[in-house]
């Protein structure tokens, strides 16, 4: 079973990238954020002509979340209220951040973390609560699943974990995406049982999936490793391969995005 994880940028303008690419890597699940159209305007029959099954929640211009699928999913919501209430959520769902559905046992999740804009904002704020609402509902989603949950977490973090996922971490502390507050906000949602399965593979530095339009960042590979697979331990352990595919990248007017997949070996 292979799932991938894309921030495209707006889906209308990267239609023809990723249709190429998904008839080029037939995973069985792409999850894709920054769809930025509305759900009445989203593409939909050039992926069902390919037969795919599409769930999505987005909203106009900003933000949006969707799964594309081989197969039906099962146990689709979107948000984070249909899980912990309206009470605990608040305004936080305004922004179409999160989609879940349940493929053969397994539940997906896909997010589009808030980038948070710079350190110390009123958005990063925003950003920090809403991690907090998700180690909530994540482990809502755990309790709901099984007492040996299996759930694949993904979708474009707007965290570099570590500062080996940036091509050079001096000053991070200030910067965002990287500051220590949202790493460890991060890390108190992983701490409920997820671990990062690029590095089951890859120790390296220098594997980056966000590359800067501006300054020829990807033509240097000033890039950061901000869109992640997050699996549960039984996941895990049938977790084969995670890869980061660069080709979209080289494409005239691409995501400044690429596609992240994880291959998981099928249980018996």
């Amino acid at each position: 079973m292979k799932i991938a994880t894309w921030n495209v940028n707006s889906i209308r303008t990267r239609l023809e990238h990723v249709l190429n690419w998904l008839q080029a890597n037939p995973v069985d699940v792409l999850c894709v954020q920054e769809t930025k159209v509305i759900d009445a305007d989203f593409p939909r029959s050039p992926f069902t002509d390919l037969g795919y099954h599409l769930y999505i929640s987005g909203q106009k211009s900003y933000n949006g979340v969707a799964l594309i699928s081989r197969t039906p999913l099962e146990d689709i919501t979107a948000g984070f209220t249909p899980i912990l209430g309206e009470s605990l959520v608040g305004e936080l769902d305004a922004q179409k951040r999160v989609i879940t559905g349940v493929l053969d046992g397994i539940r997906i999740v896909n997010l589009y973390v808030p980038n948070g804009s710079e350190v110390g904002s009123e958005k990063y704020v925003y950003k920090l609560r809403w991690l907090q609402v998700l180690r909530e509902y994540l482990a809502a989603l755990c309790l709901k699943d099984s007492s040996q949950p299996k759930i694949l977490v993904c979708g474009d973090f707007n965290i570099a974990l570590e500062d080996r996922d940036i091509h050079n971490p001096k000053g991070r502390e200030k910067h965002i995406m990287a500051s220590d507050h949202e790493r460890a906000a991060l890390q108190t949602v992983l701490e409920l049982g997820f671990a990062d399965v690029f590095r089951k593979f890859t120790e390296d530095g220098g594997h980056f999936s966000w590359w800067d339009y501006r300054s020829g960042s990807f033509q240097r590979n000033s890039g950061w490793r901000i869109d992640h697979h997050y699996l549960t331990p039984a996941l895990y352990e049938r977790a084969i391969a995670c890869t980061i595919d660069v080709a979209p990248r080289q494409l005239e007017k691409p995501s400044d995005h690429a596609p992240v997949t994880v291959e998981l070996e099928v249980a018996l």
